[in-house]
């Protein structure tokens, strides 16, 4: 079974790596930098302000907690566990995948540090501002699929990587935003 799921995933992989041109080759390779976020990050913090006032720090410090888990747990409990190859470092397929830039990342991908903590950061902006902003989760939910997805299309990971990536940012995340909820009810009415 295990196999089967991985000759599938395989097989994805390599359809959607083998969809590139010079043009998103560019884009997806900017797409994956975190630091090219850091004015939608900044957006967050202004919103935290915006809503929490002199409280904002206390949502702002549960949100870095929820990104340092997600980092911390999709190297330490996963990463180093399964000690999965990425697609650029498997030697079977090597020759097939295709690569931007030179750049393969470390030994092991599974599951992606990038969709983790991109879906930590979305999840918990969503739970923050599901009542506030009408289409929120949609624009969250679009930013990680497109992060997620430059991850494959970069040839470093495999969908199952952003999937179980994604999956786990959004279970932290939503345990980090309950937590919160449960220690700070009157913040987030």
């Amino acid at each position: 079974m295990l196999e089967q799921l991985n000759h599938i995933d395989t097989e994805i992989f390599l359809f959607l790596n083998g969809r590139h041109n010079s043009f998103f080759d560019n884009v997806m390779y900017w797409v994956s930098i975190p630091a090219i976020w850091v004015p939608l990050y900044l957006f967050f913090i202004y919103l935290f302000y915006r809503f929490f006032k002199t409280k904002f720090w206390i949502p702002l410090l549960v949100l870095a907690a929820t990104v340092g888990l997600a980092d911390w747990i999709s190297v330490h409990a996963f990463k180093e566990v399964f000690m999965r190859l990425r697609p650029c470092h498997n030697p079977e397929l090597r020759d097939l995948v295709h690569i931007v830039r030179d750049h393969c990342g470390g030994e092991y991908g599974f599951v992606s540090s990038h969709a983790a903590n991109t879906f930590a950061v979305a999840g918990f902006m969503f739970w923050v501002l599901k009542e506030r902003f009408r289409y929120a989760g949609f624009l969250l939910l679009f930013w990680g699929i497109l992060v997620g997805y430059s991850r494959i299309y970069l040839g470093v990971h495999y969908p199952g990587d952003v999937l179980g990536g994604a999956l786990l940012g959004i279970v932290i995340s939503s345990g980090t935003y309950f937590m919160l909820r449960r220690f700070y009810p009157s913040l987030l009415q």
